[in-house]
């Protein structure tokens, strides 16, 4: 059995945040999705758990569920085929209630080439090529 990956973030409203996804590529299971969750499916390996703000709270028992358009907790990276793959994620983060921007690293862009995507609740993605 291959080891999979759920990557669970607390969002706002999962009726703008599903089909958010959905444009970017993601496949919703209905299987494992209801009022609560949608089960964004990203590779056979890779799942996103888009997970409505109060049922992520009972998951956390005492602590806070961090406002993520003002605080970062973790930086999730996607990686792509192409520079031009990369560009039409953002693009189309940009394009459905995301935004886009690049940080310079030093790392010379035919060797690495990466932009940050913000999902409408500021959840960062960095999608990059190598």
């Amino acid at each position: 059995m291959s080891k999979q990956v759920f990557i669970n973030l607390p969002v706002s409203d999962l009726s703008v945040s599903t089909p958010f996804y959905e444009k970017l590529g993601f496949v919703k299971n209905n299987m494992f999705s209801d009022t609560n969750a949608s089960a964004m499916q990203w590779s056979d390996t890779i799942v996103v758990m888009l997970l409505d703000r109060a049922y992520y709270k009972t998951f956390i028992a005492n602590k806070e569920v961090a406002d993520t358009k003002a605080t970062s907790g973790v930086l999730l990276a996607l990686s792509f085929d192409s520079r031009a793959d990369v560009e039409a994620f953002a693009e189309t983060a940009a394009n459905n209630g995301g935004s886009s921007f690049k940080i310079e690293t030093g790392i010379p862009e035919d060797q690495m080439y990466g932009l940050e995507v913000l999902d409408p609740d500021g959840h960062q993605w960095e999608a990059m090529w190598m």
